[in-house]
């Protein structure tokens, strides 16, 4: 098995269009990713969070595109968890994935003896930030002296 992450997506209003569902479905065609768990909440003013089926999103999700994607993974403490990260009158959804691309590598490198000693994430505006001063300095410089 390749690594497995999971995602919170929050929809601020509840305004869940849909827009990113196709390219979801895309990476799990490809085989970039296993979808293990796909769930979604709903935060309402008063602070509570509930549950939400996809039916219930509207005309623009289809139910049936990630029918039967729990494996058990996610729980009911753990969307607790996902809820308390959430805004007041915003949704989420939230998604627990293998990144299935990594599992040949992650095979071979098991049956080598390898371990993994340390895994983490670079937040994207920290990437952002760090790329922009990259090109400042390099534009601070002139053409051609890189």
């Amino acid at each position: 098995m390749g690594p497995v992450d999971y995602l919170v997506v929050e929809f601020p209003g509840n305004r869940m269009t849909g827009e990113g569902l196709p390219l979801l479905v895309d990476l799990v065609d490809r085989g970039i990713i296993r979808v293990l768990d796909l769930a979604f909440l709903r935060k309402d003013p008063d602070g509570s969070v509930t549950a939400v089926e996809l039916r219930e999103l509207g005309d623009e999700m289809d139910p049936a595109l990630f029918e039967g994607a729990s494996s058990g993974l996610l729980g009911q403490d753990d969307l607790d968890e996902a809820g308390t990260a959430l805004e007041p009158g915003n949704s989420a959804a939230v998604i627990v994935y293998e990144n299935a691309w990594a599992a040949p590598l992650a095979r071979a490198l098991r049956r080598s003896g390898a371990q993994l000693a340390a895994s983490g994430r670079v937040p994207v505006q920290a990437l952002l930030a760090s790329l922009d001063l990259v090109e400042a300095g390099a534009s601070a410089e002139g053409p051609g002296t890189a």
